[in-house]
């Protein structure tokens, strides 16, 4: 997977970011990997993707859905393991553990844009 950063308009959010865009990488998301940092600074974005499941996850996920345009459409907390979660019009996810988006905050419409390391 690519590794970079997410940007929240023009400022830093997120340091440590991979980028799940292949067919495989998005099918194995974060399965049999190390579980994400618990205070937010690392995170996984899966594209194209308008839903996730966490079938087979130990720890709850925080959920950022951006549409076509990389604008916040969507967010959802502590998504609890074996379960699913979706939102329309997204067309990317970002994967943080549970609880990350206690100090990120995201706002509906608000640029998080993926950068290449």
């Amino acid at each position: 997977m690519k590794a970079g950063s997410i940007q929240r308009g023009s400022k830093p959010a997120i340091g440590q970011v991979w980028m799940a865009d292949r067919w495989w990488q998005r099918l194995r998301g974060l399965l049999l990997r190390a579980p994400l940092a618990r205070d937010g600074s690392q995170a996984l974005v899966i594209k194209p993707c308008a839903s996730v499941h966490t079938l087979g996850m130990t720890y709850p996920l925080d959920l950022v859905f951006l549409d076509a345009g990389q604008r916040v459409c969507g967010v959802r907390q502590r998504v609890a393991p074996w379960r699913a979660a979706a939102c329309r019009g997204a067309q990317a996810v970002v994967e943080l553990h549970g609880g990350a988006l206690d100090a990120l905050q995201p706002e509906i419409g608000e640029t998080w844009t993926w950068r290449p390391a």
